[in-house]
């Protein structure tokens, strides 16, 4: 019972935390505004208004498309560490974002830089180019299928790179440039018309995910555990990495390159709360969230009249995270 309130306190504090933060990350831009008239121009007809476009054309969207990314990347990175038993897997480790990355390089080189919304349809594509390749490599295999994965996708990732390079070598120099701050990830081309994808992919790999998660705990055990437990590992397996992916692909052609978002919140919560209960799960995706909101406020507001690729802030913080994490462990030895 003290282990249930505990999850509900954690729960009840993470979801107080992501409404303050939706709500104050609508004032801070290149033009400040209150948080009194953040609160009328969402709850009053003040339509027409400066302060209103400002807010809910232009604010409002990008807030809620970081907050999906952080959330949808979170819950897939703890997936994915649970699945494959390894701490450091990651959405980004197994060729996703660098196949989404060759979709759009493909398609700047070959249609220019004012594509649009085809843009996104590229990232798509490759992304989901990346995940057939990864399960037709290592997906059949029933022995040894995590090793056969991650190496499969760091394989993938290498390659797609290295093809992206070479492109970029032989496009023009003005499509290169926004290419870059692209794969870097940004919030900027977050719109209403295009933020319903994003949301109802995230929501429904996410609440499938939740209703697998006593196959989850089971798969803690290791691999002989969970069969006994009446768990179908491979296919299990197979099934998340597909949902993981398709989070990751989804944000990938909305947002570009997000490093070390999957992989550093999960080990934050876990200071905190178990991530094997349903509460545990649903504060891991809250953390994400409302930590990507916070960085892409930093990023708008930490220089002025220019805006800094979210992937460089949340890369910098991530390498801080793990060095702190590798030291302060080195001292308990």
């Amino acid at each position: 019972m003290r282990m249930l309130n505990n999850h509900s306190i954690a729960l009840l504090v993470t979801v107080l935390a992501a409404l303050f933060t939706l709500f104050t990350a609508l004032s801070y831009g290149a033009a400040d505004t209150s948080l009194t008239d953040v609160f009328k121009s969402i709850f009053t007809s003040t339509e027409g208004s400066f302060n209103t476009r400002i807010i809910v054309e232009l604010r409002m969207p990008r807030t809620l498309l970081a907050f999906l990314a952080g959330s949808g990347l979170a819950i897939a990175g703890l997936i994915l560490q649970t699945v494959t038993r390894n701490p450091l897997a990651d959405p980004y480790l197994f060729g996703i974002s660098s196949g989404a990355s060759l979709g759009v390089v493909i398609l700047m080189a070959f249609v220019g830089i004012s594509a649009g919304f085809a843009l996104s349809a590229a990232a798509l594509a490759g992304s989901l180019v990346a995940m057939s390749l990864l399960i037709l490599i290592a997906g059949r295999q029933q022995s040894g299928q995590v090793e056969s994965m991650l190496l499969a996708g760091v394989a993938l990732s290498f390659l797609f790179s290295a093809f992206t390079s070479l492109l970029l070598y032989w496009s023009d120099p003005q499509a290169v440039a926004a290419i870059l701050f692209w794969t870097l990830g940004s919030f900027a081309r977050a719109q209403w018309a295009t933020l319903w994808l994003p949301f109802v992919v995230i929501i429904l790999c996410t609440f499938t995910m939740l209703s697998f998660r006593r196959q989850l705990n089971a798969m803690l055990l290791g691999d002989e555990s969970a069969i006994t437990l009446g768990v179908r590992v491979h296919r299990f397996r197979i099934l998340m990495l597909v949902l993981s992916s398709l989070i990751t692909a989804v944000l990938v052609a909305m947002c570009g390159g997000i490093g070390f978002v999957g992989l550093m919140v999960p080990h934050i919560v876990r200071f905190f709360i178990s991530q094997g209960s349903l509460s545990g799960l649903l504060v891991t995706s809250l953390v994400g969230g409302t930590f990507m909101v916070w960085v892409d406020v930093l990023a708008r507001t930490l220089l002025t009249n220019q805006e800094l690729p979210v992937g460089v802030i949340t890369a910098a913080i991530g390498s801080v995270f793990f060095l702190s994490l590798l030291y302060f462990r080195k001292r308990q030895v």
